[in-house]
């Protein structure tokens, strides 16, 4: 029997999102950014996912400082990985913040689009 999101960690969740880009890394290919998302509720926290070279490294923890902050619950975050909640609704509903740069956040939307979560649950 398959896992749903909602039965993994956040940092499981995390951990699927390095697997999932380091397994196709050609759509981070020149790429650098580092996102940070901090995660609100009682299992929530902070991560941060770096981008550099084709590769994709996740952190518990602030490591380094960041280029796009993002800050959202955790349901709402596993709402975000399975596409069933668009980052711009959540961001205009208040669901979402950004801090830092804008374009990034889009850009992380439009790249984690390209994946099929489920296809790493």
């Amino acid at each position: 029997m398959t896992k749903s999101i909602d039965d993994y960690t956040l940092e499981e969740a995390m951990q699927k999102i390095e697997d999932a880009l380091n397994e196709n890394p050609n759509l981070i290919e020149g790429f650098n950014a580092v996102y940070q998302y901090d995660i609100t509720g009682d299992d929530g926290g902070t991560y941060q996912l770096h981008l550099k070279e084709g590769a994709a490294k996740v952190f518990n923890g602030a490591e380094t400082e960041a280029d796009c902050v993002l800050t959202l619950s955790e349901d709402n975050f596993k709402q975000m990985l399975l596409g069933k909640l668009n980052g711009t609704v959540a961001f205009m509903s208040g669901k979402l913040k950004i801090k830092g740069d804008i374009g990034k956040a889009i850009k992380m939307e439009g790249l984690l689009r390209q994946y099929n979560v489920n296809d790493y649950l």
